[in-house]
């Protein structure tokens, strides 16, 4: 099973961010690229290791994903959450 998917939710638990919910939009050997619709767009992913984010298990389709959608879907999430 692969732990790290395109489409995940993934919580940043080092760095400046920490704590700030993001999808993950791509994945490589070491590294994650992720979204969060506002600052960190679909043009500007977030680059980060795997070390520095805890998964959410959490998965949602994202082949024909925007910046708004990702905003809406993390939006909802966080109303879930609480």
């Amino acid at each position: 099973m692969e732990r790290y998917k395109a489409g995940r939710l993934a919580r940043s638990i080092a760095g400046h961010d920490r704590g700030k919910v993001y999808v993950i939009i791509d994945v490589d050997d070491a590294y994650v690229y992720l979204a969060d619709g506002r600052i960190r767009t679909l043009d500007k992913l977030k680059k980060k290791k795997k070390k520095h984010v805890q998964l959410i298990l959490r998965e949602y389709d994202i082949s024909d994903v925007t910046d708004v959608s990702i905003k809406r879907l993390l939006k909802i999430w966080s109303k879930e959450e609480k």
